[in-house]
């Protein structure tokens, strides 16, 4: 899916493609003492969509999805995440919004005192009022999605680090979060394994649908899941066939800047002439 022609700024707070969207940033700015980070970033994540944002160092990429959190507050601008405003949400508010966003990161940050189960486990023990029969189900179903129900009663540094990767993002699922952010979360493995962690990601994209902001050094990571979509029969990820899209929307932002440069799908990235974005993903 493309770029909506409609600029962002026209929306009215009552428009309801503004209330359609699991994200949107409106001229967002931050900087961090004299060091412009964000210089009016307007974007929309739709429901349903994925969007791979992309960047060199220091772009402001996870920032974005800090923001998205409520972990930093913009200097300027409006950002709403599932229909509200966010920049003025008190911390017990945004507490409640964080139930239904899942965050995975780049280093898994499992607790390394705790088991699989536990780590997986972690926020449903946090809420206190689920019977301990329905998180064990649910943390079967986590652990079955990424393939590692074996894992259960193991100890972090008994997994490999791909392995971590995926207890990573069991534990953030297993809340059904509605958003899903992604901070590079194939950052340091090898090619292999971090086709095994996109492979989950096309997965969760295809089967569940979750409105998903990625950030990633790897250009290949996204190119993958713009070529890609997960086949449920067979259980594996599959080239899309020639000329068709896949089910569930992929974009692509690219920073530069302070600024965006690119926002749009795959087919209009490929195509485009901007000759600082041609260098960029060649």
């Amino acid at each position: 899916m493309s770029t909506p022609t409609l600029p962002i700024e026209n929306r009215s707070p009552g428009d309801p493609r503004r209330q359609s969207d699991a994200v949107v940033f409106e001229n967002v700015e931050l900087a961090f003492e004299r060091k412009v980070v964000l210089d009016g970033i307007s974007f929309r994540l739709a429901h349903g969509e994925t969007k791979a944002i992309f960047g060199v160092a220091g772009s402001g990429k996870s920032t974005i999805l800090k923001l998205a959190l409520g972990l930093l507050k913009p200097d300027a601008g409006s950002i709403s995440v599932l229909g509200e405003d966010i920049v003025n949400m008190r911390e017990s508010q945004l507490f409640d919004l964080r139930r239904k966003v899942g965050i995975v990161f780049q280093e898994s940050a499992l607790f390394d005192s705790l088991t699989v189960r536990e780590n997986v486990a972690y926020r449903l023990l946090e809420e206190g009022d689920i019977p301990e029969q329905e998180i064990e189900e649910r943390v079967r179903e986590a652990l079955s999605f990424v393939e590692l129900e074996h894992t259960v009663d193991m100890y972090p540094s008994e997994l490999s680090g791909g392995m971590r990767r995926r207890v990573g993002i069991a534990r953030t699922i297993i809340t059904h979060p509605e958003v899903l952010l992604y901070d590079s979360p194939t950052g340091g493995l090898d090619p292999v394994t971090s086709n095994t962690i996109i492979e989950l990601i096309v997965k969760q994209r295809d089967v569940y649908k979750t409105s998903s902001l990625l950030v990633t050094h790897r250009l290949q990571d996204a190119f993958t899941m713009g070529t890609h979509y997960f086949d449920r029969r067979e259980n594996k990820m599959k080239p899309l066939p020639e000329n068709t899209r896949a089910e569930v929307p992929m974009g692509f932002l690219i920073l530069r800047d302070g600024h965006i440069i690119f926002d749009g799908d795959l087919k209009t990235l490929r195509e485009t002439t901007d000759p600082y974005i041609r260098e960029y993903i060649s």
